[in-house]
């Protein structure tokens, strides 16, 4: 039996978008598509007015994906002086595997800098399995758990880290001769 693909996907799986995505600064009149994202793909999404509130604080950014003008994609993320921190991120369910969250991501990793900003942190609800296995696709690492985390289930969460040091280190050479103790001395 041989499976074929659609004309639309890659030998992965991930359908290809037709237009590229536009990834931009969030704007006020976009809070209709992102709140419908956020309503399709959370149990316990953010009301308008938690957007607007963490907006509003001077180190919070709001980011979206668009393809063909249609907001497909949304990153609310923080500025600290050593990381950034995602607070709210979501693909609409229908671009979901089309590589738009990994740009979206990617996007946040490139503003990274060795003497700046070295991290990406975020937490994710222990049952947000898609979330958890993304992100650690994309090279985040679960560092801890954090209990009782969230206050509308009291459910634990992973605190999961991106770190440009764990990305640059994970393509220093190594010296293979000396993992089998064949040292040159």
């Amino acid at each position: 039996m041989v499976l074929k693909r659609k004309k639309d996907q890659s030998p992965q799986g991930d359908k290809n978008p037709a237009s590229p995505v536009l990834i931009r600064w969030l704007i006020r009149r976009d809070m209709d598509e992102v709140l419908a994202i956020e309503r399709g793909g959370f149990e316990f999404p953010w009301t308008e007015e938690e957007f607007l509130s963490c907006l509003r604080q001077r180190n919070c950014i709001g980011t979206v994906a668009e393809l063909d003008h249609k907001i497909v994609g949304f990153m609310i993320y923080e500025l600290h002086q050593s990381m950034l921190r995602i607070l709210n991120f979501a693909v609409s369910p229908e671009q979901r595997r089309d590589g738009i969250g990994r740009q979206m991501v990617q996007r946040l990793i490139d503003k990274l800098s060795q003497q700046r900003r070295r991290e990406i942190v975020l937490e994710v609800r222990e049952t947000n399995l898609a979330a958890q296995m993304f992100f650690g696709d994309c090279n985040f690492r679960a560092l801890s758990v954090l209990r009782n985390h969230y206050d509308d289930t009291l459910e634990d969460a992973y605190y999961m880290r991106y770190s440009l040091k764990d990305s640059i280190d994970a393509y220093r050479p190594s010296n293979r001769l000396r993992d089998y103790g064949a040292d040159a001395a």
